[in-house]
Parts: structure tokens; C-alpha cells; sequence
């Protein structure tokens, strides 16, 4: 069965024409799912157009089927998808605004050394309108509307890398943003690759102006291959001529990711190695305490040293911040609850 919130109005509307139907029921059928209706619940629609679509089109495309609440507010979801699968998403309320991170990917095939999610490989990519799903799902639960939203920043930080899944993730982009539904903002949406370079060089050229966020964890090539596979395909030389190619598209700045990992890449020496690279860019550095994974034999630093390399960066040259810790207690890291779930119910 097809999912509904596949479709960009244009498509809507091809769909309302076969079924005899007037255009303007592709509006409102394009601004009940991005409220996160089911079909059964579209009573705009007449009681045999809701019976029609429903042969075709699943009711209910992504369910809520665990919703966990950490001491900090951070909330974490698991969603069921109509195949069965599972995917997880956090919700995380701030002083500017409320941000879901989103998953692209049921599983993914990276096979970063310190995430939960790539543990038994991809199982599939999440469609456009699966991933709208998910948005609307979390808003609706939080008393959110399409006229009131209460996501407003998204990031695509979840299970999965979003550039494996390009035309998926670019055709959610422009749903997410169109002016009919939800309408956020993408400049409120950040994107984050594990660095594959000729993709982040296609996607400068959909003159989608979200934020670029590349997952970095070290400097060099050869510590690089050790925490992420990728690393053997993708060059960080490579990786920075695609960003330098996005930055003179675009004129926005990009972000790196730097997981902390103790007796790995936590030492002044790497930290030396991260300013030879990225001194004089436009980009800033996001250091994360790492959020330990049962099945990976990695650790974390404690605050005080990730403070001490955060300020080392500072004092010499590099824009870098220590990223707040969301959810550590349930489960928050990427992953891990989804993990945790399909362990329980095997």
C-alpha cells in the first residue's frame, strides 16, 4: 500500500483528478497530513472519497508506540512504520525553539564505531512522506498544528546518513517547506553527513538552504578510518573541497561534528590536528560528549576535559562549543532505544 504523505501537492492533484474529484481537495488532503491525520480522520473529505483512498493508501503511516520522558525534558520516541519496521526520533525543547531530530533510514550502513545504529546494518530507506510523518506525528502529540507548530528546527541526526538516501531526503526537504503545510523554515534544518563528497556537491546545487553538518571525529585520514568505515571511500581532503564548493554556492557556514572519545581523538595532539585543517574556514566545531553504546567498547571524557579541549580550540582560532547533553538517561544517544526494543521483543 502507498503513503499518502508521498505526495507534494502537484502529485495531490494528478490523484484528486482520477478520483472525479475538485483540485482544491489536494490542499486539503496536503495540510491534513502535514497536521498528521489519518485518512479516517479527514472528515473535510466526503465518507466515499476517505473509503477510496483507503484501498490504496495506508490510514496511518507512522504510529507512536513508545514516548519517554528524561529528567532534562528530552523526549524519545519509537515509531512504527506500516511495513512493521521501528525508527526513533528526540524531541528537544530550547529557550529558541523546539528541534526533533529525525532518522532517514531504518538502520544505516555507515558502521561508525561509536553509534547503536548501524548495528545490523540498513534494512531500508524511509520515504519522503515517512519521514513528514514523523514530523507531524511528534507536533500533533504536542499540542502542534501546521499553523502553530510546535517543532520548529529539525535535524537530520538520526538513524541513517540523509545523502544515502538522497532523492528521499531532498523530496522531504521540499515537503517540509512547502508554504501549504507545515512551512519550516530550512534555514531551521540542519543536515547531517557522514562526509560523502560528491553527494554534499549535488545536493549545493538544490539550492536548499539548510544547515550542512559533517561528522567529523578526526583529523586524519588514517584515525579517521578507525572510528568510520566511510572514511575509506570518502578523503577528508575530498570532504573539504565539496564543502569549500557548498560555501561558495550557498555563502553559509558548515558545522563538524567531533565525538569526544576517551584515549581515541580526545588529546591535544588531535586537537592540533583539527586546527592545521580548519583554521581560516567558515565553519564551526560541535563537540559532543559521547553517549556510551551498551555493545561498543568506546568511552566518553568527563566535562571538565571536553570544556579543556573545547577552550584549546578557542584560544587558537577555531569557533567551537561543547554540545549539551540531551537524554542520557533514556537512551538518548542515536540508536540505542531503538536497539534496546527490538532485543526486547525477540
Amino acid at each position: 500500500m502507498r503513503i499518502l504523505s508521498d505526495l507534494s501537492v502537484d502529485e495531490l492533484k494528478t490523484l484528486v483528478d482520477k478520483y472525479a474529484e475538485k483540485p482544491y481537495r489536494a490542499g486539503q488532503i496536503f495540510r491534513a497530513v502535514s497536521n498528521g491525520q489519518k485518512i479516517s480522520e479527514m472528515t473535510e473529505l466526503s465518507k466515499t472519497f476517505r473509503e477510496k483512498l483507503l484501498e490504496n493508501f495506508v490510514d496511518e503511516p507512522v504510529e507512536i508506540i513508545k514516548r519517554l520522558v528524561s529528567k532534562d525534558g528530552t523526549e524519545k520516541y519509537l515509531f512504527k512504520l506500516s511495513d512493521g519496521n521501528i525508527v526513533e526520533g528526540v524531541y528537544m525543547k530550547n529557550d529558541y525553539g523546539n528541534t526533533e531530530c529525525l532518522s532517514t533510514q531504518v538502520g544505516c550502513r555507515m558502521g561508525c564505531a561509536f553509534c547503536a545504529s548501524g548495528i545490523g546494518g540498513l534494512v531500508r530507506n524511509l520515504t519522503a512522506g515517512e519521514m513528514l510523518s514523523t514530523v507531524a506525528a511528534v507536533n500533533r502529540l504536542n499540542g502542534g498544528n501546521i499553523l502553530k507548530r510546535k517543532v520548529t528546527n529539525l535535524v537530520l541526526m538520526g538513524s541513517g546518513e540523509p545523502l544515502d538516501n538522497y532523492d528521499e531526503t531532498v523530496k522531504f526537504l521540499r515537503l517540509l517547506s512547502d508554504k501549504n503545510g507545515l512551512n519550516v523554515s530550512l534555514r531551521n534544518v540542519s543536515l547531517s553527513t557522514c562526509g560523502l563528497s560528491d553527494k554534499i556537491i549535488k545536493f549545493a546545487d538544490e539550492n536548499l538552504p539548510v544547515n550542512m553538518t559533517v561528522s567529523l571525529h578526526a583529523a586524519t585520514d588514517e584515525k579517521r578510518k578507525t572510528i568510520m568505515p566511510v572514511a575509506k571511500a570518502y578523503k577528508i581532503s575530498d570532504i573539504l573541497a565539496a564543502l569549500d564548493y557548498y560555501f561558495n554556492k550557498t555563502g553559509r557556514r558548515y558545522i563538524f561534528e567531533y565525538s569526544l572519545i576517551s584515549g581515541v581523538n580526545d588529546d591535544f595532539s588531535s586537537a592540533d590536528d583539527l586546527i592545521k585543517i580548519l583554521r581560516h574556514r567558515p565553519c564551526h566545531v560541535n563537540l559532543i560528549r559521547l553517549n556510551e553504546v551498551k555493545e561498543k567498547n568506546l568511552k566518553g571524557i568527563s566535562d571538565k576535559r571536553a570544556y579543556a579541549f573545547c577552550d584549546y580550540l578557542t584560544k587558537n582560532g577555531l569557533s567551537a562549543t561543547v554540545r549539551r547533553l540531551n537524554g542520557a538517561d533514556i537512551d538518548g544517544a542515536c540508536g540505542q532505544l531503538r536497539r534496546d526494543y527490538i532485543k526486547s521483543d525477540d
